[in-house]
């Protein structure tokens, strides 16, 4: 559904997107992240056709950026971070404005209209002044008003940016249900734990260069290295932790807050015979799972906080 290939934008010395290889397939919820200045955006307007790219190639839903911009617009909903709402509009008024736009029209249009307010949870505020809204209740207006085509691609710039807690909950749960609906959405967003929770692929932009595009569980490997367990036992950690020791698969074990933290051996994937050892040693099991990375730590490792 999205294919860029050399996609690079030059101002003077300073490259902006530098390369860009990307592939997105129809369905994925690609969570876009980077520092202020790392290329989303500008990446996100060149994709939109708001912005030309001084070389390279971008395809989106099998159109070219170049020679199609009219039929990758209609194919596209695109949210930026902050846009512009008409002060004097109703919201009920605003959607059938941009609905018009789109040449909805007669019933089908206020059907429409109806059926992206039910969608984003602001029926109760139809005949409301657009101004009246809050931050997270026009976010939300901003997500109906790039539904009403039902385009089959999504790219949205920071869509929670400046929410309170409840909103960002708000909008994540809407973006879960887009995603069950079969869109492909590109999301870029400096609240990482959510990308996390509703992206199976992320990739991380420093400096304009895409430094990761993968599934997040493999980010999570890549990051991690070495697996690392946490095991908890109702009695006797000490003893636990000498049994586990002795494994040829442990290369280390710690106690961490009443429970033991085992590093594995580099190659090491199976440990399934683990917890029989430790149940036959006499010990009993409270806790065994996998420490968990999050994607926190996986863009602290591997960027290193400069922008272009």
């Amino acid at each position: 559904m999205i294919e860029t290939h050399d996609l690079t934008k030059v101002y003077g010395d300073l490259y902006a997107v530098n390369r860009l290889e990307l592939k997105l397939e129809a369905g994925d919820m690609f969570g876009f992240i980077g520092p202020n200045g790392a290329g989303k955006t500008t990446t996100m307007r060149i994709l939109a056709t708001l912005l030309n790219p001084t070389w390279g190639e971008a395809y989106v839903c099998g159109y070219s950026i170049y020679t199609h911009p009219r039929e990758i617009r209609r194919s596209i909903g695109y949210m930026p971070d902050f846009f512009g709402v008409y002060d004097d509009m109703k919201v009920i008024e605003y959607l059938e404005f941009f609905a018009a736009a789109y040449r909805i029209k007669g019933p089908a249009r206020r059907k429409i209209c109806d059926e992206v307010l039910e969608l984003v949870d602001l029926t109760y505020k139809r005949d409301a002044l657009v101004t009246s809204l809050s931050r997270g209740m026009t976010q939300r207006l901003g997500l109906a008003r790039v539904l009403l085509h039902d385009p089959q691609v999504l790219l949205l710039d920071e869509p929670a940016s400046g929410l309170d807690p409840r909103a960002r909950i708000e909008i994540r749960g809407l973006l879960k249900e887009l995603g069950k609906m079969g869109k492909t959405i590109m999301i870029s967003s400096h609240i990482l734990p959510e990308l996390a929770d509703i992206c199976n692929k992320i990739g991380i932009i420093e400096r304009g260069e895409l430094l990761v595009n993968a599934a997040v569980a493999d980010v999570m490997k890549q990051v991690r290295g070495q697996i690392s367990l946490l095991i908890g036992v109702k009695q006797q950690p000490a003893d636990a932790a000498k049994l586990l020791e002795q494994h040829d698969k442990v290369e280390a074990v710690r106690q961490q807050d009443g429970q033991l933290l085992v590093t594995l051996k580099s190659d090491v994937e199976d440990y399934s015979d683990l917890p029989r050892i430790l149940i036959e040693g006499g010990f009993d099991l409270t806790l065994f799972q996998e420490e968990e990375l999050n994607l926190e730590t996986a863009f602290m490792t591997l960027t290193k906080g400069v922008t272009a």
